[in-house]
């Protein structure tokens, strides 16, 4: 029994063909045009029809960067895509005629790493992807919590800071204003900026642009002003955690995205801030904090298997 997973992101569209165990049979890759809401449905159309060739598929699963509604057909809104309202569910079946559910991303990556990952011995998990921002999914007892109106899960736009930095949804001191790839690249360009003495392998290395790469570079080979940048951002991950600890209660923590292949440089010190700041550290059980086993490809496992399971 075979289905289709398709994860959209800020920059690409990943889909695999993918079966009843979480595996992925086949694979394909697309660039996304962020900008163009009716291009996205139509390149999603488009790997769906490569990738079904010869093959008999029973249905299509999306995991889409945005707030997706209670009945999985719509994205409501998408801070980093220019999603408003919009019926991708409709668009998408009606191109490839096949049955089509959409999930947010990080909700389909946390039911991935869940049924098939690092969270598969677990029965309370929470996961957060740390991309281009943090998005975030729980899954409690088998199942996955999505909230009154589907919206369920987007951690990512905690106020953490009042009066902190601006984000996309709107609001002011987010988390993934502090934990995210845009913020790790932001810190490391303000010490950069103003203390440039700090920041010699970066700027060398940068040659005019700071970006994660740098920066994950630079840390690695002893960049005082990357290793800051790092610093923080372990400091306040560790931090959002336990906060997610206190209201949530989870048995592990799944942490994935893009900015979790760097995790050498910061998952230790945040497994530390996180222990250092549960409310009522020492007289509760410590949540594992994991890192997650399925890669970029968990969000294209999990939409798949939401897709079989509809």
């Amino acid at each position: 029994m075979l289905t289709i997973g398709v994860d959209i992101g800020g920059t690409k569209v990943a889909a695999g063909v993918v079966d009843e165990h979480g595996e992925i049979v086949e694979h394909t890759l697309r660039p996304t045009a962020a900008d163009r809401p009716d291009v996205v449905a139509e390149t999603v159309a488009d790997v769906v029809r490569e990738l079904s060739a010869g093959k008999e598929i029973e249905a299509v699963g999306v995991g889409a960067a945005g707030f997706v509604d209670e009945t999985r057909s719509m994205v409501r809104f998408a801070p980093n895509l220019a999603w408003r309202e919009e019926p991708l569910q409709k668009k998408i079946s009606g191109l490839v005629g096949l049955p089509v559910v959409i999930e947010n991303d990080a909700n389909a990556m946390a039911w991935g790493e869940s049924r098939f990952g690092a969270g598969r011995d677990q029965s309370h998990v929470v996961c957060v992807a740390l991309g281009t921002g943090i998005g975030g999914g729980l899954v409690f007892d088998g199942v996955l919590y999505r909230g009154r109106w589907g919206m369920g899960g987007e951690m990512g736009h905690m106020q953490v800071l009042p009066g902190g930095r601006p984000c996309g949804c709107g609001n002011v001191g987010c988390w993934e204003q502090y934990v995210s790839g845009q913020a790790l690249v932001k810190n490391a360009r303000e010490i950069a900026e103003d203390r440039p003495e700090r920041a010699r392998i970066l700027l060398g290395l940068a040659d005019g642009k700071i970006e994660g790469e740098e920066v994950t570079e630079a840390a690695r080979l002893g960049d005082d002003a990357s290793l800051a940048a790092f610093a923080s951002f372990a400091d306040w991950l560790g931090q959002g955690l336990a906060d997610l600890a206190a209201v949530l209660d989870p048995g592990c923590f799944i942490v994935g995205g893009g900015v979790s292949r760097a995790a050498d440089l910061f998952i230790d010190r945040a497994r530390e801030a996180f222990a250092q700041r549960l409310t009522g550290k020492g007289h509760r059980p410590l949540a594992d904090i994991r890192l997650a086993e399925l890669g970029a490809s968990a969000a294209v496992v999990g939409a798949a298997d939401l897709a079989r399971q509809r």
